[in-house]
């Protein structure tokens, strides 16, 4: 390819490119300009050359803009604009639009020019902004399955009818917020996972109240007391998991809303531990034992709260993801440095292709479908040990069992 061709694949690239391509002087004076960014601003490309490029600049930043502007002339070099800012540019009409910019230089006959690269974001915008709305509605709708949870406990003769507004909101919801993450390509694994999770973690609790519920007055007689009592002891069950769901959600809420801080304070860490076990050795299943062993100081300095929430979450799974007959080992060593608990299992073990993603929200292990969870259970814990400046390490085989091991540093204030 000689001079001449090279130069007019060069001038084509220029003009049919997609992106806006201002270039200006050391002065500010637009030198180039290719047609997209000119039709992005409005403007006729002839209006533009020799003017100052303030003129598609926002007016209450003009000011800025030439310091900026003598800045970068002072050190050239390739970078994007307004990092962590939401830049605009100025059409011909007057109106603001969204825009990304990324800056070159180069030196013509010993005269510093400016490239700029520009693009229109403003469609962007408005599909982060409708993702954000979805967000909400969804908060909203976790609210009201709350307060619906609670009126469940007034009446077995509303449940019925508030459960059915319930699953119609939620199938309403589910498909608002499908049609929401669509918009955004890097937010469909997450969509994918929570309506997986929705579908199966609501639906079947509901069921069962549903059904429960409606087989109730079919058993008023005084000799079918224990088949009355039988149906609601699986609506209260069914509440309970819901009512984890739904804690769950609002654990997650709260924790991107930088509403959970961690409290430090001195506390009996083996007092604690040993109340967890003792409450969660009734939940375990036949034959399966919850053996604790503790070493070092008892006194330390962590927020008692955030230890209990995540000793429960990791307990309950090695209870949930363990056969009968197999133990789970709880263990604590306090040294002068730091606080190590762990928490062991023998059960079904964890693939290392789930364990790369097994923090993530609505994540669920590929062996773990037909169990229940909502897969944001170790996503919070994960939050938790963080609060509190710990580290968590995880080692699992397939069929051959768990260990978890979450370290604190010694907390000295």
């Amino acid at each position: 390819m000689n001079d001449f061709e090279k130069v007019e694949l060069l001038d084509a690239l220029f003009k049919h490119a997609t992106e806006g391509i201002i270039i200006s002087n050391s002065s500010g004076e637009i030198y180039l300009i290719n047609p997209s960014c000119s039709k992005m601003f409005g403007f006729e490309i002839s209006d533009l050359i020799g003017q100052n490029i303030d003129i598609l600049v926002p007016d209450n930043i003009h000011h800025r803009h030439a310091s900026h502007r003598a800045d970068f002339m002072a050190n050239p070099h390739s970078r994007p604009m307004g990092l962590g800012l939401d830049l605009f540019g100025k059409r011909k009409n007057g109106t603001l639009f969204p825009i990304e910019i990324s800056l070159s230089s180069l030196i013509k006959k010993g005269e510093k020019y400016v490239i700029a690269f520009l693009i229109d974001i403003s469609v962007r915008k408005q599909i982060e902004a409708s993702v954000h709305e979805k967000q909400k509605e969804l908060e909203k709708v976790a609210a009201a399955l709350i307060r619906t949870n609670e009126e469940l406990e007034k009446k077995v003769s509303d449940r019925t009818k508030v459960l059915q507004e319930a699953i119609r909101e939620l199938e309403r919801s589910r498909n608002e917020l499908s049609q929401a993450l669509e918009k955004e390509k890097d937010l469909n694994d997450l969509k994918s996972r929570f309506i997986s999770m929705a579908s199966h973690e609501f639906r079947t609790p509901l069921t069962t109240i549903l059904s429960s519920a409606s087989l109730i007055p079919e058993y008023s007689k005084p000799e079918h007391e224990d088949k009355r009592t039988k149906h609601i002891h699986r609506i209260k069950s069914s509440v309970n998991n819901l009512n984890d769901i739904l804690s769950d959600f609002l654990s997650i809420s709260k924790l991107e809303e930088g509403k959970i801080h961690a409290d430090f304070y001195k506390f009996n860490l083996k007092d604690l531990l040993e109340e967890i076990n003792s409450d969660m050795q009734l939940n375990a299943k036949a034959n399966q034992k919850i053996v604790l062993a503790y070493s070092g100081s008892e006194i330390v300095n962590l927020d008692p709260k955030l230890i209990k929430n995540i000793l429960i979450n990791l307990i309950s799974n090695a209870i949930k993801f363990s056969s009968e007959n197999k133990n789970i080992y709880v263990s604590c060593i306090i040294n002068e440095s730091q606080s190590v608990i762990e928490v062991k299992d023998e059960g079904m073990g964890i693939s290392e292709d789930d364990q790369k993603h097994l923090f993530e929200r609505f994540y669920r292990g590929k062996n773990a479908f037909n169990i229940q969870g909502t897969g944001l259970g170790l996503h919070i814990v994960g939050n938790y040990i963080d609060l509190m400046k710990g580290h968590l390490y995880l080692r699992s085989k397939l069929n051959e069992g768990t260990s978890i091991q979450i370290t604190f540093p010694n907390q000295t204030h």
